[in-house]
């Protein structure tokens, strides 16, 4: 199950999961399907205003023109926390996956109506549940800026070339930034290849509208996670509104007529959120040796102490639930990413890849700079390392593992960063960036104080254990005292209030920093104290790796261009991207797997006992739905997590599927792409229309979804 997060700044944090896959014993499987550097036919997420419709002719025998390409990039949307959705009535309605839409169903939850175990459905507008913190964008236009950065940057190395390069961002992304309606964002493309400006429209009134039980969206669990064939209705549905009523969606994906079948032409439109197919090989060592190992240590751990929490109760095992259902995605995405580059074959092949790229450079002035930005990256690494764990510690968020410290920490740094000039603030505070931030600090999303508590007391504990007690970090975050003796203090907080922090950031906003100064609240004492330090940190490493990387990748690039062009799509951004591919199976241990399964299929795997449990609503219904319906497919689709939630649309520009898994093999897409057995799962629309008119009683949803 693809469960992207937000991406963090070289994807360090705790949260950063992208993909899972089914179980850890077929993990050896994936490295088998991996590509090698040759483009295949179906390889690649397009940007919009790159895509080969020329070879798409070729393949396909279907070329689409601009305004197919307008309508599919209009209708699309983001989550802004990690997901894709499309826009599919006219009212405002948007599709995404019932575990894109997780969080805010748990948030909306009570010990009362527990909606992620029961479902939610809101028969009118009225019952429609504003989501805490859930935003959705649309792009509206893509612009090249490579010129304005690289003038900004050339010839600079070092803090002055992250200097310059967050001023030159920041700068074009507020003149583009009109409103707090609009978003822009200044995206990399082939590692500094290219720049382009994203300009997006911006909906933060984003109400819940229908979510089936976890039952259904996650029939299987973690046995069938990553596996085909899936009997998951893995939707959900929520409405965007303006001015507080529905938007008037003037582009809409509509749901298709005709059923898809095996055979048919499939594009998948979405934010696939990373991947490392042009990473140099040093880069591709430091996460095989350290960075993967360092994670999986401690997503086992977290998983471990979040499965224990949940043993002590209904309520507790509700609260945490979502934090589990995240972490466990995240820890075999680990699993199957350090897999497949401990594979020597498949290392092998990366290896040749970089040799060939140099090999066929012409010009021996940009030969020499390549294979020196090659051996900078290098040297960028062995400083990562030496930075990497204290970074990801006291910055990025794995020691003061909290919401509440969180929200701290985002309320300390406004105070410091508002009154600056915007080139010169934190890239997380500038203007584009604000009203996200905002959002974020204002939600009215419950923070649960004994959930708080194990997350404190198992951060700070790995702080001290992995940084040492004699380190001058583990002194300056814990003092004398032990990490439960800290925890106790912190928790007298009142950040865990969204009145409180509403109070704070309005004073902020107004140029009032005494709230903040004169605070003896001990979470916000605790973000001040640590925060100069931690701010060093980042620094250095924005300086001494991250700055030395995206040089030194500008160059890299520069070579790939002169010996492939544009004939290979950029690493994936979590900016949308059109991939297309064909509804098809695949040959399993030499058996052919069917690309469709069925409702039929789903009662056959019941079997009373979770996680192949269905839900009541379906037991009850099961003589009025028809068993052929088809429920879920397979497509040879490139995709990777952020992927989740996109719409599977035709030729025709109509929803035939919903994006929400990957087979086995897709775990290979992280690092290339295979077409004999990478393949994207999704939701059949079929079955989607089927559930809501007789099983769940939603005719009225149904019926918006097939209204032109």
């Amino acid at each position: 199950m693809h469960l992207p997060s937000p991406l963090s700044r070289r994807r360090l944090q705790l949260g950063a999961v992208l993909p899972s896959f089914a179980a850890c014993a077929a993990v050896a499987v994936v490295v088998a399907g991996l590509a090698a550097p040759s483009l295949h036919a179906d390889e690649g997420m397009w940007t919009f205003n790159n895509f080969p419709a020329d070879q798409l002719q070729k393949s396909h025998g279907f070329k689409p023109d601009q305004a197919w390409l307008d309508k599919v990039r209009l209708g699309s949307a983001r989550l802004a926390q990690g997901c894709s959705a499309s826009f599919v009535s006219k009212d405002g309605l948007v599709m995404t996956n019932h575990h894109c839409a997780h969080t805010c169903i748990a948030q909306l939850s009570t010990k009362k109506n527990d909606y992620v175990k029961s479902g939610f459905y809101a028969a009118s507008r009225a019952k429609e549940m504003p989501c805490p913190a859930l935003e959705v964008n649309q792009l509206e236009s893509i612009t090249d800026v490579t010129a304005q950065v690289n003038a900004a940057t050339k010839g600079k190395s070092g803090a002055a070339y992250t200097d310059a390069m967050k001023a030159v961002t920041a700068t074009i992304a507020k003149k583009c930034s009109t409103s707090d309606a609009v978003r822009c964002d200044v995206v990399t493309l082939y590692k500094g290849g290219r720049y382009d400006l994203y300009q997006y429209r911006r909906y933060q009134d984003v109400r819940l509208v229908f979510a089936p039980e976890l039952g259904i969206a996650f029939f299987g669990g973690d046995p069938d996670n990553f596996n085909f064939p899936r009997y998951d209705l893995d939707a959900a549905f929520v409405r965007v509104y303006e001015d507080g009523k529905p938007l008037v969606a003037k582009h809409v994906l509509p749901f298709a007529k005709t059923p898809a079948k095996a055979g048919d032409l499939t594009f998948v439109t979405g934010h696939p959120g990373h991947t490392s197919r042009e990473y140099t090989i040093a880069e591709l060592a430091f996460e095989r040796d350290y960075g993967q190992p360092q994670r999986l240590y401690r997503y086992a751990e977290w998983r471990g102490q979040l499965t224990e929490f949940r043993r002590r109760g209904p309520e507790q095992s509700r609260i945490a639930g979502k934090d589990l259902f995240s972490i466990e995605n995240g820890l075999k995405a680990r699993l199957g990413r350090e897999a497949a580059l401990a594979d020597e074959d498949f290392f092998a092949t990366k290896v040749k890849e970089q040799n060939d790229l140099i090999a066929a450079i012409k010009d021996p002035a940009l030969k020499r700079d390549t294979v020196k930005a090659i051996s900078d990256i290098a040297a960028a690494m062995k400083t990562q390392r030496a930075l990497w764990m204290a970074y990801v510690q006291l910055e990025a968020g794995w020691g003061p593992y909290s919401d509440s410290f969180r929200q701290a920490r985002a309320l300390v740094r406004a105070a410091d960063e508002l009154p600056k000039a915007n080139e010169l603030r934190l890239t997380e505070y500038t203007d584009a960036k604000l009203p996200a931030l905002r959002q974020s600090v204002l939600s009215k999303a419950p923070i649960y104080k004994d959930l708080e508590e194990l997350k404190l007391i198992f951060g700070l504990t790995k702080l001290r254990e992995t940084l040492t007690p004699s380190d001058p970090i583990t002194k300056l975050v814990l003092g004398k005292k032990s990490p439960e003796e800290l925890t106790k203090e912190l928790l007298k907080t009142r950040l865990d209030q969204p009145k409180e922090r509403a109070r704070l950031w309005a004073a902020i906003e107004k140029g009032d920093r005494s709230g903040i100064d004169k605070s003896k609240d001990p979470m916000i004492l605790f973000a001040r104290r640590i925060d100069g330090d931690a701010r060093a940190l980042r620094t250095r490493y924005e300086n001494e790796v991250e700055s030395v990387v995206d040089a030194a990748s500008e160059t890299i690039a520069k070579a790939r261009f002169a010996v492939y062009g544009t004939t290979r799509a950029p690493d994936a951004t979590f900016t949308l991207r059109l991939s297309f591919g064909t509804l098809k199976g695949w040959k399993e241990r030499g058996v052919d797997v069917d690309p469709i399964t069925t409702v039929g299929g789903a009662f056959e795997h019941h079997t009373g006992q979770d996680p192949f449990a269905l839900p009541n609503s379906w037991l009850k219904a099961k003589n009025k739905v028809d068993a052929t319906t088809p429920m879920n497919f397979v497509t040879t689709n490139d995709i990777i997590g952020g992927n989740s939630g996109s719409p599977v649309v035709n030729r025709a520009g109509e929803v035939i599927g919903l994006i929400f898994d990957g087979n086995i093999h897709s775990l290979g897409g992280e690092y290339g792409f295979n077409p004999e057995n990478n393949r994207a799962v999704a939701v059949h629309t079929s079955v989607i229309l089927e559930a809501l008119r007789k099983i769940y009683g939603a005719g009225a949803l149904a019926d918006e979804l097939t209204t032109p």
